[in-house]
């Protein structure tokens, strides 16, 4: 399955939620955009660090109509525990997000390299993260996918680019498909 364009609709995410529930894009309430933070996992502290960023950031991107979820391939266990590390007070966690499902959305899969440097084991199989904003008709508006988990989009940067796309009504970009 080749990864989401922009302006087409996004494969299916379907995953449940820490807090109860599950989070499926196809029946999510976000009003401007779903923010979809696919992250590595608990053994990843660079995830961390930029869940916590984003939990910082929580209030400023639901009050401009966008709702965030994390999500990883991990169980719930270690994804209790990543909100734990990240201090989650609003944040939603989703979890055991099936790899099939994660390359679908163009996320690449890493194999265990064992103990991480926290000391942390890494499962034999996971997905490197990617971002997604999704508007409420399920198209895709903008995507960034990694190979590591290096030099991440920062977070106040999506907001300023988020402000500007509903004032100026932008369109989504790359989505041509056609013979170059």
């Amino acid at each position: 399955m080749n990864p989401p364009l922009p302006r087409q609709l996004v494969p299916p995410l379907d995953v449940p939620l820490l807090a109860g529930g599950r989070f499926d894009i196809a029946a999510s309430p976000a009003p401007t955009f779903d923010l979809l933070v696919f992250y590595r996992g608990l053994h990843c502290p660079l995830c961390a660090k930029y869940l916590t960023e984003l939990e910082r950031l929580h209030s400023e991107f639901t009050g401009r109509g966008v709702l965030p979820v994390a999500v990883s391939s991990d169980g719930a266990e270690r994804a209790a525990e990543m909100a734990r590390k990240v201090d989650a007070k609003r944040l939603s966690f989703g979890y055991d997000l099936p790899l099939a499902m994660a390359r679908s959305w163009g996320l690449t899969i890493s194999t265990s390299r064992g103990t991480t440097s926290i000391g942390i084991e890494e499962p034999a199989l996971f997905s490197e993260p990617g971002l997604f904003l999704v508007r409420p008709d399920r198209t895709l508006y903008w995507s960034t996918t990694q190979t590591m988990p290096f030099a991440r989009p920062h977070f106040d940067e999506i907001l300023a680019a988020i402000d500007f796309v509903v004032r100026n009504d932008y369109p989504a970009r790359g989505e041509y498909t056609g013979p170059v």
